[in-house]
């Protein structure tokens, strides 16, 4: 293990932590800083404790393998939140596929009391370790999956004794302490004890701090050892771990004795303390020895990993996110740090704050004056008074701004919290720091594209006819191949719709993981997009996945890639014997062969294999059709819809025909689920080849009493699903619903009720309105028979043309409107 200094090739020690040479000397004074993992008041007096101290080696929990990179943490050019990345190398091949990477991250910000000691130490060429147990450990070990089941007498010891008050210590520490000093919830008391201290700047006051942390975490790990965790079940997992961690971390000190250093600074998780305070060995216990941490770590499986630096956000280090050692406002945080650091008063840090969110809700153009933000403040310190808190929290800051800056409109708040509480603010690491290639190339796209990564959610219009913005799309849908979804497209309707593409962009840390992944396909992202087609390619089920694969890689410009799905294309469309299939295939090469050119892609290629695939679902589709059941027609009924669309789309006269023909030739059929023939009846009416009368003598015999109602309801279905102003223009379609519906018995039509219901529930409310007026008022209405009348009334429409002449500035008299 090296030991890292600010200087990238340092003049470095090095320290085994398993080595046996070297005599340990006794004098060495041990300083053990138990802290948080993320926390401004943490932070504040681990820095002003190795101020005071000056050691001459720094300790800090975190992993190992990380020692490389580790220099980096002091380069100008990195700005927290960050994370160290750890992954595996080579992950081995199961079953002929290649399995995800194991990765951990290891966040931090510039609150982080790690991050602090880490600084202190890199910019002041002291020894700096990092003492966890190495993942290279932690990742080769057994997943909890892995393990042998749990029977169920065990599941039950294992809930009661999860159960149990004092094994619950373990899993929320401040929450005992919490309770103790009067909170109900650990993590204010926390907040307020620790993170918002003032006298923490003084170097007496923050080892007291530590003395008082450590002592009490003593207290609550011996109270917590009386139970012992049983030997199944996540509990006793989880002390395992515990266990080698603390073993590796008592072998890491011990090696930092061996070697000389006189002041070693600890800085660990406060749990971990008590397990770590004492290191001489008269003292500690015969399970904490040399000897038995030695064994306890001999033999443990080890893996190959690599080590980065990655951007983090402060959405990521909340706990929402899933983050297990998260706190809930990194963005308040950030702000008790930056205010501590410049020494402001506790008045002066809750001004500064309502400062701010006066200032956010003005950029969204809400009222917030100079006034409202001095009236908060004081509700805010009124609101702490009262509950006998020194100086005002976020709770207190954030219930005066619902009051005063809100209005009571918990609205604006949560803007405020998104944006100020918790913050989307992204990191940022070196140029330099180590990273695969394919994540290198994506990092100079983004630069040329001028296309940055950000944590906040924005718009992204491209203009497909511009170069930069078709390179922006081809981008996107090749980072989507690979499964890094850093931008979701949106639907667009309209005249841009052929050539616009709207994107939401919202860059996720672990798309660096993602990348990792994917750089087995390749070192640049079009080499990596393009072996990844053909890889899924090789392995497509079926057509339908095979067209929509084809689509995808059209989008993203992979000629390499089409060719080969080209190739495949035509073999598996050659042996293909599902209608079903090509249909579903059908939709996505329709797109490719209507919008190729506009994206300034070749996509006649794909032209002859639509004809083949139109030809034969056509010549199949009447025997698909057959004998179908309801559930079967359903998927039938969407798939005639889909295909529909996509003939339409392709403007072909001879597809066209074609298909028309053989929806006749279904609307014919006698033995056809009415679902997909009310269907068929329905897109011929649309093109024009039914008429209105037609259409309604079809009806009449769908609707007739020789039909059974549940076939009837199925054909009115299929008929007017998605529509319903075809029957309130067309008055023969009314008339024959309306006396098929009035002619069913009682129990018929309660039997049929909920088809119907579902059916009209389709309609747009306007259109149900109508059709309730319609049925209230009967056809005799004069409003009925207005919507119904397709006859020209000339002398209504003479009797309005004073009107229009006025308006339009016409004289009453005027030869030219004599002459009209």
């Amino acid at each position: 293990m090296t030991v890292a200094s600010n200087n990238r090739n340092p003049q470095s020690k090095t320290l085994a932590p398993h080595a046996s040479a070297g005599v340990r000397n006794q004098k060495s004074e041990i300083h053990i800083f138990g802290i948080r993992h993320h926390g401004p008041g943490s932070a504040r007096s681990v820095r002003h404790a190795l101020e005071a101290l000056q050691p001459d080696a720094i300790l800090v929990e975190g992993p190992p393998d990380a020692e490389d990179v580790l220099p980096l943490l002091a380069h100008s050019a990195m700005q927290p939140p960050v994370a160290l990345l750890i992954y595996e190398a080579e992950p081995p091949k199961a079953e002929g596929k290649q399995r995800p990477r194991k990765s951990v991250f290891y966040p931090f910000a510039v609150f982080s009391p790690e991050w602090q000691a880490l600084h202190f130490g890199l910019t002041r060429n002291i020894p700096v370790h990092f003492m966890d147990l190495p993942q290279a450990h932690q990742l080769a070990l057994p997943e909890p999956d892995d393990r042998r089941p749990t029977t169920t007498d065990e599941q039950s010891d294992s809930q009661s004794t999860i159960r149990n008050p004092k094994s619950e210590i373990r899993n929320d520490p401040l929450k005992w302490l919490a309770e103790a000093a009067g909170y109900s919830d650990g993590e204010r008391w926390w907040e307020h004890i620790v993170e918002q201290r003032r006298d923490s700047l003084t170097a007496t006051s923050s080892a007291d701090l530590f003395a008082a942390i450590l002592e009490a975490m003593t207290a609550l790990r011996t109270e917590a050892d009386t139970q012992t965790p049983p030997d199944f079940g996540e509990l006793s997992r989880a002390a395992h771990m515990e266990q080698l961690r603390e073993a590796h971390m008592r072998q890491t000190i011990r090696a930092a004795q061996r070697h000389g250093f006189k002041r070693i600074a600890v800085v660990c998780g406060a749990w971990h303390a008590p397990a770590l305070a004492d290191m001489s060995s008269a003292q500690v216990g015969p399970e904490r020895s040399e000897r038995a941490d030695a064994d306890l770590l001999k033999g443990l499986p080890r893996l190959k990993v690599q080590t980065t630096w990655t951007p983090w956000t402060y959405g990521r280090l909340s706990w929402a996110s899933g983050y297990g050692a998260g706190i809930g406002s990194p963005g308040w945080y950030h702000h008790l740090w930056q205010t501590g650091q410049a020494g402001l008063t506790p008045t002066q840090v809750a001004i500064a704050w309502m400062t701010r969110v006066a200032r956010l809700l003005r950029d969204q153009d809400l009222d917030a004056s100079s006034a409202s933000v001095i009236e908060a403040v004081r509700l805010a310190e009124a609101l702490a008074a009262l509950r006998g808190h020194p100086l005002p929290g976020l709770d207190e800051l954030t219930e005066a701004t619902l009051t005063v800056l809100c209005f009571g409109d918990s609205t604006p708040l949560r803007l405020i919290h998104d944006q100020l509480i918790v913050s989307e603010t992204l990191g940022h690491v070196p140029d330099d720091a180590p990273s695969p290639p394919l994540a290198q190339d994506v990092a100079r796209e983004q630069k040329r594209l001028r296309l940055l990564p950000e944590a906040a959610q924005r718009t992204l219009d491209l203009d497909l006819r511009k170069p930069n913005d078709l390179d922006r799309s081809h981008l996107l849908h090749r980072l989507d191949l690979l499964g890094v979804p850093w931008g979701k497209a949106e639907r667009v309707t309209g005249k841009s719709g052929t050539f616009h593409e709207v994107w939401r962009l919202q860059w996720q840390p672990e798309f660096a993981v993602a990348l990792i992944e994917a750089s087995v396909w390749g070192n640049s992202v079009h080499d990596a997009a393009t072996a990844h087609v053909r890889d899924a390619a090789n392995r497509a089920p079926d057509l339908p996945a095979l067209t929509n694969l084809l689509d995808h890689a059209m989008l993203a410009d992979l000629p390499d890639a089409v060719a080969h799905l080209m190739d495949r294309l035509q073999a598996q469309a050659a042996l293909a014997s599902d209608v079903s299939h090509l249909m579903d295939a059908l939709p996505s090469l329709a797109n490719i062969l209507r919008y190729g050119n506009v994206r300034q892609t070749d996509a006649s290629m794909v032209s002859h294999v639509v004809d083949g695939l139109v030809a034969r679902v056509c010549i199949g589709l009447p025997g698909a059709c057959a004998s179908l059941n309801d559930e079967a027609a359903a998927a039938m009924h969407d798939r005639v819809i889909a295909t529909n669309g996509a003939i339409a789309l392709l403007q072909n006269d001879e597809h066209v025909a074609a298909w028309q023909a053989v929806l006749r030739q279904m609307a014919d059929m006698s033995s056809l689920h009415g679902l997909v023939a009310g269907r068929c009846c329905r897109l011929l009416l649309d093109a024009g080849i039914f008429t209105s009368d037609e259409a309604s003598r079809r009806m009449s015999l769908a609707l007739s009493t020789a039909v059974e109602p549940p076939q009837a309801a199925a054909w009115v279905e299929g008929f007017l699903k998605g529509s319903g102003l075809l029957l309130l223009h067309d008055e023969a379609l009314w008339q024959v619903l309306d006396n098929w519906v009035t002619a069913l018995a009682g129990e018929t039509f309660t039997a049929l009720l909920p088809l119907l219901r579902r059916t009209f529930s389709t309609f747009a409310a306007p259109e149900r309105r109508q059709m309730g007026e319609r049925v209230k008022h009967g056809v005799s209405h004069p409003a009925v028979r207005a919507t119904a009348s397709t006859a020209f009334d000339i002398a209504h429409a003479e009797a309005v043309l004073p009107l229009v002449m006025q308006l339009l500035g016409i004289p009453p008299n005027s030869a030219k409107l004599n002459g009209g």
